[in-house]
């Protein structure tokens, strides 16, 4: 990229507060979404492609970005999801010989508005101590009185119903067709790499719209039932709690990762909540309370299940805390099959210490068809 004067572009947050940088590429644009950062220092392809970000604007913490490019083969959906990107170092030239394009190329690709030369550690420290929260990122620089407007008409995602925005239109198929075992997946904004995970344990994965009833799933006849991650409230999805209580009453395996472990705990009368600025990272220590051992996991989400409601339930139980809040990691049904996590074991990126999770399931499927 030939040197010019880079754009001028300004953060800002719904609070009023204004954060500034300067536009990637010397577009001229602007995107609005909840501000919110992961800590990741790797995977920024799979983070911007996951469809959990969607309407969210990321704020990256590693000081370098797009200094690999991107492949085609790592992407988690079938184009990027955040609503924006707001970097400290944007890196124009990609030296990874595997990559099939710039990040640049990437974005506009996508038409992802971006931002580069953000203070974000301050920013972060923001996030951090005042909340998670809408804002707009916009190279209009000097009618702050027009963003404000703007961004006054952006909804709150305490309440808001994403899930529609990111599945799937119709059904499709993912794996070996005549592996030995056939799942039922409801795509709530489902990441590739879980099918990934469950089809290299001899699965063969069916994968519904949101919308899906339970008599569509259950014609199929699968042998077990998975609820995926995704965007948004999990309050807003009724048809996907009605879904889930039935395939609990009919006592089906039934794994939930991130928002699917969200709408268990709904479909079991416990109630969720926004958290303040939400877990986005690869490296958030968790603790497996039924073999006392502690992992390093993938997270990444903005709302969390109420842990007193849970500890009372008589027939719900905490399988796994978050140690760096104690907020609840993962639960399981005393007399029913199933159980979920609020992290992602199948950590694209980060750390593989919560795959025996899709083990577990496999077994479980197993022990119900023997």
């Amino acid at each position: 990229m030939k040197y010019q004067a880079k754009r001028k572009a300004i953060i800002l947050l719904e609070d009023g507060t204004i954060f500034y940088g300067k536009a990637v590429g010397n577009k001229e644009g602007n995107a609005v979404g909840e501000v919110c950062f992961n800590t990741g220092m790797t995977g920024y392809q799979e983070i911007f492609t996951d469809p959990s970000y969607y309407g969210q604007l990321m704020v990256t913490t590693n000081a370098h970005i797009g200094n690999y490019g991107t492949n085609e083969e790592e992407n988690e959906s079938d184009s990027a999801k955040i609503a924006g990107l707001i970097c400290k170092n944007f890196s124009y030239t990609p030296s990874r010989p595997a990559s099939d394009k710039s990040l640049e190329d990437f974005l506009t690709e996508n038409n992802i508005f971006a931002i580069s030369d953000v203070d974000t550690r301050a920013l972060v420290t923001y996030i951090r101590e005042n909340g998670a929260m809408n804002a707009i990122i916009s190279t209009d620089v000097e009618d702050i009185e027009k963003l404000q407007e703007k961004l006054k008409t952006v909804p709150d995602m305490n309440g808001l119903e994403l899930a529609s925005k990111v599945s799937t239109k119709e059904p499709y198929f993912f794996g070996n067709e005549n592996a030995s075992l056939k799942i039922a997946a409801l795509d709530v904004g489902i990441k590739t790499n879980i099918l990934r995970n469950l089809a290299q344990r001899d699965a063969y994965i069916k994968v519904f719209p949101y919308d899906a009833s339970y008599e569509e799933m259950k014609e199929w006849n699968p042998d077990g039932y998975f609820l995926s991650n995704g965007p948004g409230d999990p309050q807003p999805l009724d048809n996907a709690i009605k879904v889930t209580k039935t395939i609990i009453e009919n006592d089906h395996p039934l794994f939930g990762i991130c928002l699917g472990h969200q709408i268990i705990a709904i479909a079991n009368g416990i109630k969720t909540y926004k958290m303040h600025h939400g877990h986005r990272g690869i490296n958030h220590p968790v603790k497996n309370l039924i073999t006392g051992k502690g992992e390093i996991t993938s997270q990444n989400h903005g709302f969390s299940v109420d842990k007193e409601q849970t500890e009372n339930h008589p027939d719900v139980e905490i399988t796994h805390i978050c140690l760096n809040d104690g907020t609840v990691g993962g639960l399981a049904m005393k007399s029913k099959n199933t159980f979920s996590v609020q992290y992602h074991p199948e950590a694209s990126p980060g750390p593989h210490d919560a795959s025996y999770l899709f083990d577990e399931f496999i077994e479980r499927i197993k022990k119900v068809k023997a």
